[in-house]
């Protein structure tokens, strides 16, 4: 499930099970240091708070396919097919972009952020708001894409897998969404 061992700290555990019932693999790895998580929360929960939902995960799915982050790109690939699109529709912006200008142009940005933030340009920026997105939307996309990154590095970097959860996904939008580590099977 990951390459370091954490504490079993059953309090934090249940205070963070999942709302299928679940304790996700990112928990446990988390349990190590419950602060950073209390903090990723609050960080993560500011960032979204300012955004609509779906350009959230849109940002979110991109910056995580980009890093080949299977268990962010399952999530929020997951929530996509759940609340805005089918699971073809989902699986397909892993590789194609979607056929709206606004979300193609926030996934391409998030991307970018996400891979080579040193290479945004004002021309990256100024793309965003010819297709209506204000200075405080083209931050949003920033924080998530660059929050996205925290947290997607750390799970990899500790070799945490997706939940075996995400095998009860179709398996068109599992297979497009496992883009690097592979789901935990046990």
């Amino acid at each position: 499930m990951a390459f370091i061992d954490t504490p079993k700290e059953p309090e934090f555990f249940e205070a963070n099970r999942a709302p299928a019932g679940h304790v996700p693999n990112f928990v446990q790895t988390f349990a190590a240091r419950p602060a950073v998580y209390d903090a990723w929360k609050q960080l993560n929960g500011a960032i979204k708070e300012s955004m609509d939902l779906r350009r959230y995960e849109l940002a979110t799915l991109a910056a995580a396919t980009a890093l080949k982050s299977s268990y962010c790109s399952l999530a929020h690939g997951q929530v996509l097919a759940d609340k805005f699109y089918t699971a073809e529709e989902v699986a397909a912006l892993v590789d194609e972009p979607p056929n709206n200008p606004v979300d193609e142009a926030v996934m391409a940005f998030a991307r970018k952020v996400a891979l080579g933030a040193d290479k945004v340009t004002q021309t990256d920026v100024d793309g965003l708001k010819a297709v209506g997105l204000t200075d405080a939307d083209v931050l949003d996309v920033a924080l998530a894409a660059a929050a996205r990154a925290f947290f997607s590095k750390t799970l990899d970097a500790t070799g945490t897998q997706p939940d075996s959860v995400f095998n009860n996904l179709p398996d068109t939008l599992r297979t497009a969404l496992t883009v690097g580590r592979p789901i935990y099977s046990g």
